[in-house]
């Protein structure tokens, strides 16, 4: 049985590849513009870099779509272990970001932010490698769930910081 196939998702590829990486400078500007400011506060580098991961995922994702002639078991894969990687790094970092009580009320939007991003990407690979139809939907939830959280994340970092 064929799988899967990304023809006629190249425009949305292409797309999000470019969003991520302007999303990713937004990030960068964050974090020069405050630098002195999230260096401070202990939690703040680990969210920077927790922010950067989901985007970096996203990013991948994408550009794993892009890959002309590949199969959607090859594609699957790529999905999959992105979203795992996305997933055990944010989780590793939330997760030491707990011992800090000033990060504990942001903490809950960080995980289900970070949650929403990555598991839909495990998901989207898990039904890629077994060739269902709706396995390029969970990519496009992952990607728009990543921008989110790298949205917040961004914000929290250029201007909730200030306050």
């Amino acid at each position: 049985m064929n799988g899967p196939s990304t023809a006629g998702w190249e425009n949305f590829f292409v797309a999000e590849v470019g969003a991520a990486a302007a999303l990713t400078g937004l990030l960068f500007v964050a974090v020069s513009i405050n630098l002195a400011r999230i260096l401070a506060i202990e939690h703040l580098p680990s969210r920077a870099g927790e922010t950067l991961v989901v985007l970096a995922g996203a990013l991948a994702v994408a550009t794993f779509g892009l890959v002309p002639d590949q199969g959607h078991i090859a594609f699957g894969c790529e999905v999959g272990v992105t979203g795992l990687l996305v997933w055990a790094a944010t989780v590793r970092t939330q997760w030491k970001s707990y011992r800090y009580v000033d990060a504990r009320p942001w903490l809950a939007w960080r995980v289900v932010g970070t949650q929403v991003a990555s598991l839909p990407f495990v998901v989207g690979g898990i039904l890629l490698v077994e060739g269902s139809r709706s396995a390029l939907f969970w990519v496009v939830a992952g990607v728009l769930a990543s921008f989110a959280s790298g949205m917040q994340n961004a914000w929290v970092l250029l201007v909730e910081i200030l306050r």
